[in-house]
């Protein structure tokens, strides 16, 4: 299948909607273009009607003394007013829906963006470059959760079809998750310029059948072990348990048990959630946020850990619940 069979000859005017929420967004979109017309035709339309109604015929004909009307400076400013409102709001629930991943994600897949290539690794130690011509395979019917960095400038991930789109930023963890209606090929744009071949920086999105895609994952791979396995060697070998507890009892720093996704309070006063950019930086530079009621004992670990050695051990992290 070639980039541009991904988009049926039946969809001329927009992309074809492979997502549920892809539905909500053209819905919203599609208001959009119709208020702004009929705001068009009315705006435009009544100047006309103006220009014509109360045009000067003579050079000594005066204009008429017109008072202002307070209801209808009402009206002509509230309506507009209650319209933005509805659109904001209507744009902020589908944006927290594309933004908010469901809490049973099936698939989680890391995806790493350099000039001008992807690279994507999957939890049971699978790892593919796109340059390889391998798409990225995902279940349909299911959500997928893809966890994305950059190893050199700003990309971006941007699915037509999904109507997603998230940057992929150097040293830092962004997501973006989807759930394709049925099984296809689906293309995937890199929409920042990034370099000489940005162009060229496309990839296709594979949607499996859910038992396909199961068949698929659980065979063979090509890595002897998983990211989290890798994490948990490498969470021996820097004696991380020394500090960390598994068990949930204290030691000199936060217990690891069921520390991913918890909520977590700074001796700042400041709140986050323990996602993978908050797991990111705390292992790199750990005194960025210090847990409260803990002391900042723990090393700082930048320059020490890859990339790939800090997604191994968040993998791992995420497996202690």
């Amino acid at each position: 299948m070639s980039w541009f069979t991904a988009f049926p000859a039946t969809s001329s005017f927009m992309p074809i909607q492979a997502t549920e929420l892809a539905k909500e967004v053209d819905l919203l979109y599609a208001f959009l273009l119709v208020s702004s017309l009929v705001s068009f035709v009315i705006l435009v339309g009544g100047m006309t009607w103006f220009l014509i109604r109360f045009k000067r015929t003579s050079v000594d004909q005066k204009s008429a003394y017109i008072t202002h009307n307070n209801f209808a400076e009402f009206l002509w400013s509230f309506i507009p007013l209650v319209i933005m409102v509805g659109i904001f709001y209507w744009g902020m629930v589908i944006f927290e829906k594309l933004r908010t991943p469901p809490e049973n994600i099936s698939t989680e897949i890391h995806v790493t963006a350099e000039q001008w290539a992807w690279t994507y690794r999957y939890a049971n130690g699978k790892e593919f470059y796109s340059s390889a011509n391998d798409p990225l395979r995902v279940p349909a019917g299911k959500s997928t959760k893809i966890i994305l960095t950059s190893k050199d400038v700003i990309h971006s991930f941007f699915v037509p079809a999904f109507r997603v789109k998230q940057d992929a930023v150097p040293g830092k963890y962004t997501q973006v998750w989807f759930e394709p209606k049925e099984p296809g090929k689906y293309v995937v744009f890199c929409t920042e310029y990034c370099g000489t071949k940005h162009s060229g920086m496309l990839i296709t999105i594979e949607a499996l059948p859910a038992d396909e895609f199961a068949a698929w994952f659980h065979a063979e791979k090509k890595g002897a072990d998983t990211p989290a396995d890798k994490g948990k060697t490498l969470f021996a070998q820097k004696a991380c348990a020394s500090c960390h507890s598994l068990d949930g009892s204290r030691i000199v720093g936060p217990s690891m048990k069921g520390l991913f996704g918890s909520a977590r309070k700074f001796a700042d006063g400041s709140n986050a959630k323990a996602d993978e950019t908050y797991l990111r930086e705390s292992i790199l530079v750990s005194t960025a946020k210090i847990v409260e009621g803990y002391a900042p004992a723990m090393p700082v670990f930048q320059g020490q850990l890859s990339d790939e050695d800090v997604e191994n051990l968040i993998e791992y992290i995420k497996t202690i619940k």
